[in-house]
């Protein structure tokens, strides 16, 4: 019996196909497709968490604003510390935090000064009240261990009036409000957020609360994109679930794209029956259909649609999260700032041996934690299928296994991607 060979298309279950984006190369078509957010506005200062400055950042003042003492002591003239031995001193005068005294010190003098007190006229050290011996009626005594200018703050030292401070495109932090208001800004010049329009795409896909018929599952990629864009720092346009129809399809597009910089679908891109996206943008915008040499999250589609940039993501509940914390998040964080993230990895040794063959890159939802020896361990967080979303919300960590990986023994060291700073 002659054998006959069956002509089958590249799919999922390959390990790659020459045809196929690699993972580094799909990154860098996308950002080189991406144009900056370049519109301003003006916010209070305690609405500028995880904002993005629209210029550069100049001090106005000098930061400390007056040369001070780091320590609550003694205010000296540092030529007149002794040299060897003790020395006794008088204490003419006290200075405390908020106040300021004109009262100088003389040979054999010293002034009490509280921390961040302006220094006395003619003082350049403090000694802290700890290694100060009181001797009562107003004297102090202190040995020969001290020097010029021990702690004393001085003025500008951690900001200088007229230096800048944060450059443009930096997404401020707790600690950069706290800076800025130390300054006294009272508001800031930031960038608009991006507005991201998105929706669900399927026939078969039913919103909380709508009961299940045969077949029907309901849209949980809609939520998870939902809490995926809140974290990234975007205003959201939720357009719901659009049914496989092509007119609804070509008017949500329409909508979508009129009103936002970037859309976002998740379903209808691969070569189903009824994936009618494929089509549709043809029409409206300038698209790249790709696949990608990766597991899982190998369709997606990118490019542009009217003046929108537009993502069209896998169905499958883990693709969708995986595609957007490896293309989409780091493309929203360029919009908004002009700077493409670089992503956290730290190495971990791996807790079990681990299957793969060569030819595309593999992104394991992983448990990354300290083991006995205190040095970071890792393993699979549960099976692995693109359809199980337990598998993300047990994981804190993609294990990343590049394209040459022909599998994993245990205690081999392992590239990993954390999800938080904490694990």
């Amino acid at each position: 019996m002659s054998i006959v060979e069956v002509s089958t298309q590249p799919s999922c279950a390959d390990a790659g196909d020459s045809q196929s984006l690699s993972v580094e190369q799909a990154r860098r078509a996308i950002r080189k497709a991406l144009d900056q957010i370049t519109d301003r506005q003006m916010v209070p200062i305690r609405d500028a968490l995880g904002r993005v400055l629209a210029d550069d950042c100049i001090s106005p003042i000098d930061v400390p604003s007056h040369t001070n003492s780091a320590m609550d002591g003694y205010a000296f003239v540092g030529a007149d510390l002794p040299t060897e031995g003790v020395r006794e001193y008088a204490v003419v005068a006290t200075v405390l935090a908020g106040q300021s005294t004109d009262v100088g010190c003389k040979p054999n003098e010293c002034i009490r000064i509280m921390t961040g007190a302006p220094m006395p006229p003619g003082t350049d050290t403090v000694v802290m009240q700890e290694q100060v011996e009181s001797l009562g009626n107003g004297r102090i005594r202190i040995d020969a261990r001290h020097r010029v200018g021990q702690n004393v703050r001085q003025a500008g030292e951690d900001i200088a009036q007229g230096a800048c401070v944060f450059q443009q495109g930096r997404y401020l932090r707790a600690a950069d409000i706290g800076v800025l208001a130390s300054l006294g800004f009272a508001e800031l010049k930031v960038r608009r957020r991006p507005r991201v329009a998105f929706f669900s795409t399927g026939d078969e896909l039913r919103s909380i609360g709508d009961p299940l018929g045969k077949g029907d599952v309901y849209d949980s990629n809609r939520y998870s994109l939902f809490s995926l864009l809140t974290e990234t720092g975007v205003e959201i346009i939720d357009l719901g679930v659009v049914r496989d129809d092509r007119q609804a399809l070509a008017d949500a597009f329409k909508r979508a794209s009129s009103m936002a910089d970037v859309v976002i679908t998740s379903g209808g891109v691969s070569v189903g029956a009824a994936d009618y996206t494929k089509d549709i943008l043809k029409g409206l915008g300038s698209l790249s259909f790709w696949t990608i040499a990766m597991k899982p999250g190998r369709p997606l589609t990118f490019g542009r649609l009217g003046d929108a940039m537009f993502f069209g993501l896998p169905g499958n509940p883990v693709a969708v999260m995986l595609t957007f914390h490896q293309f989409v998040q780091p493309a929203l964080r360029y919009l908004a700032s002009g700077n493409w993230p670089q992503t956290l990895v730290v190495e971990a040794r791996a807790r079990t041996a681990l299957k793969k063959k060569p030819g595309r890159f593999e992104f394991v939802r992983g448990i990354l934690e300290y083991g006995e020896d205190g040095r970071l361990t890792v393993g699979p967080s549960g099976k692995q299928g693109s359809g199980i979303l337990t598998s993300m919300s047990r994981a804190n960590c993609y294990i990343l296994l590049d394209e040459a990986c022909a599998g994993v023994a245990e205690g081999e060291t392992l590239r990993v991607q954390p999800f938080s700073t904490t694990i």
